[in-house]
């Protein structure tokens, strides 16, 4: 529970091959489980167990607790929720004693406990992962355990995928500073963290930022061949090669994710985002028939989903059959369909778009783009624009149509090659924070919006804007609108908002 696991492979290195004692066979059973050899780990936490049944009383009741606790950081990996909570169960009272020794390991199986809990249900897209995960990581800090905590906070970055961009990188970076902290930044449970904030940077277009991240993310997983994490390695991979426009790299990372999306207990959270990015790569590539075949075999309720329709859309505009496209989004845009995030929505109005230009109507297109363009301003998102190859729908939208100017402006220079810089970079102290209601405003002076627009859209008066348009200039250092624009995309002031 202290991390040290260069100490442990040393250690079990020196022992003779057949010293299989049951406490052996559990360190066995805990360094293949850290690695991700789970077949491996399940075959030690046997030969644990079968000696268990002879141990005397005395020791046997630690033994058990031990092998519950393996047995529920295995279940953990293998993403099977009623394996964690029935383990967890077991340790919830673990020793009857009052000693102080008894009293910290009930803390310390507590703080696995909730660290396994949390994993799952973040994998699942369960809502009751993050308050799970947040007190595991107080628990483990109250306790002395930074090893318990790094992980909880590691996988909390995921469980917040749900949240606003900076909330998802804010928590990603406090698992990797304090990781840093204890020589951990290259261990494999510190990857959730690092693939999250490779995640957010290909959504809000920062490529190259994210490449680092992903090749950072390698080198952590480099011993590490469990299913859990390289399946959020493939999936962000993935994203990034389809924005790139490189559709058969994408495949094949979205086809490795699929297939360990298989090997998991339960149904992951991204699996019908996965499924449905790997066959519209399929029908980009000229291989329709083929992605045709795979939809047609899923189920009713798999296939009902928001993402596997955008999927099947790719497909009728790559057989051209735009109307058919057109029918078979109409459910996530109604609402009716099942969305893992708004980003399927958004996906799918860029689609609808498509299929209206590919008809001739060029009015619809316009006005699919424009809805698209509103539901990203908020994260400046840009992943979905770049998979669907968006550039030519969104540079037929007039800009004095479109509300959205600065934001469309932006995604048309990512997508003919340019990249913002790094989101990371703190802004310089000089600048006094902008209040809740500032940011707001702020957020919309990059459109066409006037102030009384701006004022219905809020609901507040017009002399509340102006009064915050007022402050945002004191506070920015400038004395017009644009101005304003210009410095806080500067200080990364237009990313942070509304959940994915």
């Amino acid at each position: 529970m202290d991390g040290q696991q260069q100490t442990i492979r040393a250690l079990l290195r020196a022992f003779p091959p057949g010293a299989d004692y049951p406490e052996l066979a559990l360190i066995r059973a805990g360094h293949n489980v850290a690695e991700g050899r789970l077949d491996e780990a399940a075959a030690h936490l046997a030969v644990a167990e079968a000696y268990a049944e002879t141990t005397p009383p005395d020791r046997q009741r630690r033994l058990r607790i031990a092998i519950a606790s393996l047995k529920l950081s295995l279940a953990a990996r293998r993403g099977d929720l009623a394996g964690v909570t029935e383990q967890a169960r077991f340790l919830d009272s673990p020793v009857s004693g009052e000693s102080d020794e008894d009293i910290a390991l009930g803390q310390d199986l507590r703080a696995v406990a909730l660290m396994s809990l949390g994993t799952v249900e973040a994998s699942r897209g369960l809502a009751d992962a993050e308050r799970h995960l947040r007190e595991g990581a107080v628990l483990a800090r109250k306790i002395g355990r930074p090893y318990l905590e790094v992980r909880c906070l590691a996988q909390l970055g995921f469980a917040s995928k749900v949240r606003p961009f900076a909330t998802a990188r804010r928590r990603s970076l406090e698992a990797i500073v304090l990781a840093e902290r204890y020589g951990w930044g290259a261990e494999w449970f510190i990857a959730p963290a690092l693939i999250m904030l490779a995640g957010t940077t290909v959504w809000t277009g920062e490529f190259d930022e994210a490449e680092r991240w992903l090749q950072r993310t390698v080198r952590a997983l480099h011993a590490d061949t469990g299913a859990d994490i390289r399946l959020l390695l493939h999936h962000t991979t993935g994203q990034l090669r389809a924005c790139r426009g490189r559709h058969y790299e994408a495949l094949q990372e979205f086809s490795a994710a699929d297939h360990l999306g298989s090997r998991l207990e339960g149904s992951h959270a991204l699996a019908s985002q996965v499924t449905g990015w790997m066959l519209a790569a399929q029908a980009r590539l000229g291989r329709p028939g083929e992605a045709r075949a795979v939809l047609t075999a899923l189920d009713d309720e798999r296939a009902g989903s928001g993402e596997i329709r955008n999927a099947a859309a790719v497909i009728c505009l790559a057989e051209g059959d735009p109307a058919g496209a057109l029918d078979v989004l109409q459910a996530v845009l109604d609402g009716t369909a099942p969305v893992i995030g708004y980003v399927t929505v958004v996906e799918a109005q860029l689609l609808t778009g498509l299929a209206h230009r590919t008809l001739g109507d060029q009015r619809a297109a316009n006005e699919a783009a424009e809805r698209a363009l509103a539901l990203a301003e908020s994260d400046r998102l840009v992943l979905p624009f770049a998979m669907t190859g968006s550039a030519e729908l969104l540079e037929a939208l007039p800009r004095h149509e479109t509300a959205h100017a600065a934001l469309l402006a932006d995604i048309l220079d990512i997508l003919h090659g340019s990249s913002p810089a790094a989101q990371d970079q703190p802004p310089p102290r000089d600048v006094e924070e902008l209040s809740p209601g500032e940011l707001r405003v702020l957020r919309y002076l990059p459109t066409n919006l006037s102030r009384p627009e701006i004022a219905g859209e809020l609901s507040v008066s017009v002399n509340t804007v102006s009064t915050h348009v007022r402050s945002i200039y004191a506070k920015l250092g400038v004395q017009d609108r644009s101005s304003a624009v210009q410095r806080a995309r500067e200080l990364r002031l237009l990313a942070a908002g509304r959940a994915r």
